[in-house]
């Protein structure tokens, strides 16, 4: 028993060392949520001012909601003075079309939050509610407008809203965001949800996402937009938002390098006094659109780019210590104790190693595979397949190799350090460099569970009992995080 404490404590020391210390470093000052931290602003008070333009009647609130209430959550940071259709075949057709819109099956899925039993209220950009404010309208609103009235028809018909076909896993909570627009004099101001959604790159790795909402005037060209990036969590089955900065120079960067775009007087930046989510600086992209002729990046365009970027790139010196130099510094006792440790070392020690980092990237690999080749598979019935690889797989190739260990605590320490470094390898592929603290919590204590449960399957720990306080500590804490997870705790 005392033994086995010790190894406990060794554990949550180590996923402290490498998970948890390093996340909330490189998370300091920005969460992975956008909007953390604010006081919601509720609907029993006049509308907040909204931004206009001079040539446009109407206008919109600087945010948008996971519900139809004033809460400052996800900020606009793109308008584009243009028609709608035309910023879309902008973004799509030119340089390569690397937008593209997203599809029925991830919409239904809900490009936020997974939920197995429902009652899920947690997704990534926001703690969002089930259902939306109890009033839904503005008190000196009036709730016979015909934009209002579709928009609510709309709405409550979508099918993201209600169960998903196939698979029992609830209501996909956290998909829709309302953006609030005025028509402008003589008309009331109303919630409407996103004109159209596109992304770039891929929903089991990591994308750039943009909701698109288009003026309520006909006469009034202007589109606002809510870019960020995101990545899909495969132990919280969650797309989780970690900026929207990189999202918006991207299409800021997509819009300068269109053939019809001047960059110095048609791409600006104006202040709308939104920087208190997840990165946003305050500042939003105002593109120039309106009127120009959207035609696809020529060639001759394209390949100035790659030109360009090739010619770019810097060589690299990479220092070198040769063996000697590094000997010159180690003393006797130095040696003796790196010879320990060589001694120590299993071929079943690689093996563990290999399993585990394969496994979790593995997955992440072949939900990336299955979204580009299998089409006839959705969202859902991708992660059902993979999902217990994760669940199942790991704790238990886990257990299996450990068996054929020596001692607990190297066991202990090279699955849980194991699951460590794959994590780091997971996110350093997508490019995550923030996390929220509840992720950062339930990434160390599935490190402490993997690294009980290899070293309560050791040789030493499985002599008097395979069936042992490690191994039952460790089994239980897994499927107990696991299970917290899907039903929303994490």
């Amino acid at each position: 028993m005392r033994r086995s404490l010790v190894i406990g404590t060794v554990l949550l020391v180590l996923a402290f060392v490498l998970v948890g210390g390093p996340s909330m470093l490189l998370s300091t000052g920005q969460t992975a949520t956008e909007g953390p931290g604010t006081t919601p602003s509720t609907t029993d008070r006049p509308a907040p001012d909204l931004v206009t333009f001079e040539d446009s009647e109407s206008g919109f609130w600087q945010y948008l909601s996971p519900s139809k209430e004033f809460r400052k959550r996800s900020p606009i940071n793109v308008v584009v003075r243009g028609d709608v259709a035309d910023v879309e075949r902008a973004l799509t057709e030119a340089d390569g079309g690397e937008w593209s819109e997203i599809n029925e099956s991830e919409e239904a899925a809900g490009p936020d939050t997974y939920a197995l039993f429902g009652g899920n209220a947690s997704d990534n950009e926001t703690q969002a509610e089930n259902g939306t404010a109890a009033n839904d309208s503005l008190p000196n609103e009036t709730n016979d407008s015909s934009a209002n009235v579709t928009d609510e028809n709309r709405t409550e018909s979508e099918p993201s809203r209600g169960r998903l076909p196939d698979l029992d896993w609830g209501e996909a909570d956290g998909g829709v965001r309302y953006a609030y627009v005025d028509p402008g004099p003589n008309e009331s101001g109303y919630w409407t949800t996103e004109t159209l959604q596109l992304e770039d790159g891929t929903y089991y790795g990591q994308r750039y996402h943009i909701r698109l909402y288009e003026s309520p005037n006909a006469d009034d060209d202007w589109v606002a937009m809510q870019t960020h990036s995101e990545h899909f969590d495969w132990f919280t089955l969650r797309h989780r938002v970690h900026g929207s900065q990189a999202a918006q120079q991207k299409v800021e960067s997509n819009f300068m390098a269109h053939p019809a775009v001047d960059v110095q007087d048609d791409v600006s930046r104006i202040y709308l006094d939104n920087s208190n989510s997840a990165d946003a600086d305050g500042w939003a992209t105002l593109v120039e659109l309106a009127g120009l002729i959207v035609v696809p990046t020529f060639v001759g365009v394209r390949a100035r780019r790659r030109g360009t970027s090739a010619s770019s790139e810097a060589s690299q010196r990479v220092g070198q210590r040769t063996p000697a130099a590094i000997d010159d510094h180690l003393t006797d006792v130095d040696r003796r104790r790196i010879a320990a440790v060589a001694d120590r070392l299993e071929a079943g020690h690689l093996l563990l190693a290999v399993a585990i980092i394969a496994l979790l990237l593995g997955v992440r690999a072949g939900g990336i595979f299955l979204e580009r080749q299998a089409t006839f598979l959705t969202p859902h019935q991708i992660a059902a397949l993979l999902y217990p690889v994760i669940g199942v797989g790991i704790p238990v190739a886990t257990y299996l190799i450990a068996r054929g260990l020596t001692r607990r605590l190297d066991a202990a320490v090279v699955a849980a350090g194991s699951l460590a470094v794959a994590i780091w390898l997971d996110y350093g592929m997508l490019g995550v460099d923030a996390l929220p603290v509840e992720v950062i919590v339930q990434r160390m204590l599935v490190v402490v569970a993997l690294g009980l449960i290899a070293g309560g399957a050791a040789k030493r720990a499985a002599r008097d009992s395979k069936v042992n306080d490690m191994l039952l500590v460790g089994t239980a804490l897994w499927v107990v995080v696991l299970a917290g997870t899907l039903f929303g705790y994490f």
